[in-house]
């Protein structure tokens, strides 16, 4: 089973229930992200990297972008089609980047980041590249693997899938998080130390992340107040 399965088993039975909730404090933006709207972006990532590019368990996914609620989908939707998330983008079959952002991988996806979830505008993608949201939003809803995921699988570097969850959930057990919490964190998703720290931490515990992206020190006591977070994890 895909460690995209894995994680959200445990929530699937409350589809409406916040998963993700994502500030950007530098664009002034609030988006939330219920389970089942996390699983949607997810099964169309995971689509269109199998409908696209032909992406099978082990190929290598490059993922080069900041902690935003459109990266969620990404490395969700990576994970589901058994892909290994690496964040160096040389020999990936596919690159995940943000605008501006350069690209060594066999194909580009640059992620707008967009508050509201538009695409690039008219005229920015760059040569040889693809616009991530508007293309991957005409992929299907629903995802069922081609393939079997074995809990050997690479999913993050050198690490499988079932090292990854087993240390997601060590961790997760260390800072005491449990599905009923709410989680305000400011850990940029760089790296595979970030991704596994800052996103995959709280999503072992089942627990609805609060994700700060640039985060104004002056605004997280209102964030935790008006979210009613229960534990931190600092950057």
């Amino acid at each position: 089973m895909s460690l995209t399965e894995l994680l959200l088993r445990p929530v699937l039975g409350s589809p409406a229930k916040p998963l993700i909730t994502h500030y950007d404090d530098k664009q002034g933006s609030r988006v939330e992200l219920s389970v089942a709207t996390t699983v949607n972006w997810a099964a169309k990532t995971a689509n269109w990297l199998v409908d696209e590019f032909d992406v099978e368990p082990g190929d290598e996914v490059a993922v080069v972008l900041p902690s935003h609620w459109q990266t969620a989908g990404v490395l969700l939707g990576a994970w589901w089609c058994g892909a290994k998330v690496v964040t160096e983008t040389a020999g990936a079959r596919v690159a995940f980047v943000a605008p501006g952002g350069a690209s060594g991988a066999t194909a580009t996806a640059v992620v707008s980041l967009h508050p509201m979830g538009l695409g690039l505008p008219a005229g920015s993608v760059p040569d040889g590249a693809l616009d991530y949201l508007t293309e991957a939003r005409l992929s299907g809803d629903q995802f069922s693997p081609l393939f079997p995921v074995p809990g050997d699988t690479p999913a993050l570097g050198s690490s499988t899938v079932d090292e990854v969850l087993a240390e997601a959930r060590s961790r997760a057990s260390a800072a005491g998080l449990s599905a009923e919490d709410r989680v305000l964190s400011t850990v940029d998703w760089v790296g595979e130390e970030g991704i596994l720290a800052g996103f995959l931490t709280p999503l072992a515990a089942g627990a609805h992340l609060v994700q700060v992206t640039d985060a104004d020190p002056a605004k997280l006591a209102s964030r935790r107040e008006a979210e009613r977070t229960t534990a931190d994890l600092p950057s």
